[in-house]
């Protein structure tokens, strides 16, 4: 059964296909309702649904809680569904059409790999044929569910190419079926099947302000092709990367990161360790922002990491001024275990 999502206030339709997700038919359709995680977790993707039927399938109660399902909201990236027509609060300016239509089962080959710390390792992916067109800060789903590793997404770490190729930066966690199957079976040579591009982590491309990026981890990710991409465009406005690590090993693409500085003078990077002495700053980014911006009002903000890192940042923004507007968050979250369905999942 095909159904029908319409967008309230604006009343544009769109079709979703049997099996669907609300969030992979708008994204099919070139809407950027904003999402980071695809599974239930992180809440981006919530929205209220004023008519219709859905089944919300399995969410996390921290991204979706008992009161706002009484009061009709759900996460539409596990939404489907149940009834002809569904129509979802949201359809204003902010939903205008402009990203690209993803694609399922993209072939790959993984063209190099490089362990940027003892638990980041980098993959460089070339299409095999027609390359993926995306948006600076999106994300594509990796995975092989055969070989017991579900799809998980990565963030791109590099603006498009004409080549079409691009780099991904997995973070090996312990318990992480998915993160393993890449730090221990994808060598160079490897074919994988990549879906994609998805995210709304990209901004506005016709903002011009100053722009402060933060990130932690594998959250540097995205930053990198953000910025990489504002710098090749010839972006004059000031660009301040912050990037907080545990220990210099943990300190990865500091090298490029280094050049960007030497060649750009509108291009500031500013590296601090948390864990660990030496030149330079210490502290975390939440307490170390006050000294190094007196007001955030104008400038464009996008924050990377862990939940947590990117709660603090942002309220740490926000007390200097940082306006909702210009305020671009995400957070990734660890590979949770599989969890047992709730008895009643029908929703509307």
């Amino acid at each position: 059964m095909t159904a029908r999502i319409r967008l309230y206030p604006s009343g544009k339709e769109v079709d979703c296909a049997s099996g669907d997700t609300v969030l992979a038919a708008l994204e099919k359709s070139g809407y950027a309702l904003p999402n980071n995680c695809r599974a239930g977790a992180c809440g981006e993707c919530k929205v209220k649904v004023r008519e219709g039927r859905f089944d919300q399938g399995m969410v996390l109660d921290m991204a979706l809680s008992a009161e706002e399902r009484a009061q009709g909201f759900g996460l539409m990236c596990m939404a489907k569904p149940l009834s002809e027509e569904l129509v979802i609060e949201w359809g204003t300016a902010d939903a205008q059409p402009r990203l690209f239509p993803p694609r399922e089962n993209q072939l790959y080959v993984v063209a190099d790999r490089v362990l940027r710390t003892p638990r980041i390792v980098e993959l460089r992916l070339r299409p095999v044929g027609q390359p993926m067109r995306y948006w600076p800060g999106q994300y594509v789903m990796l995975g092989d569910a055969r070989a017991g590793a579900p799809p998980r997404p990565y963030s791109i770490a590099n603006a498009p190419r004409p080549d079409g190729e691009i780099t991904v930066q997995v973070t090996r966690v312990d318990e992480g079926s998915t993160s393993r199957w890449v730090h221990e079976h994808l060598l160079p040579g490897a074919r994988v099947k990549l879906a994609g591009p998805y995210g709304t982590f990209i901004g506005d491309p016709s903002v011009d302000t100053p722009v402060l990026c933060m990130a932690a981890g594998s959250g540097l990710a995205p930053i990198l092709a953000l910025a990489e991409a504002a710098l090749r465009r010839g972006y004059k406005r000031p660009v301040t990367l912050l990037f907080s690590a545990r220990t210099r090993e943990d300190l990865y693409a500091a090298g490029l990161l280094e050049y960007w500085q030497a060649k750009h003078r509108n291009f500031t990077f500013k590296p601090t360790l948390t864990q660990e002495q030496g030149p330079g700053l210490h502290g975390r980014i939440p307490q170390l922002l006050p000294d190094l911006f007196k007001d955030l009002s104008g400038h464009s903000v996008f924050v990377a990491g862990t939940p947590g890192f990117v709660n603090d940042c942002v309220e740490a923004a926000r007390r200097l001024g940082a306006r909702q507007e210009l305020t671009h968050t995400e957070g990734y979250f660890g590979q949770a275990p599989a969890m047992e369905p709730p008895r009643s999942r029908m929703v509307g």
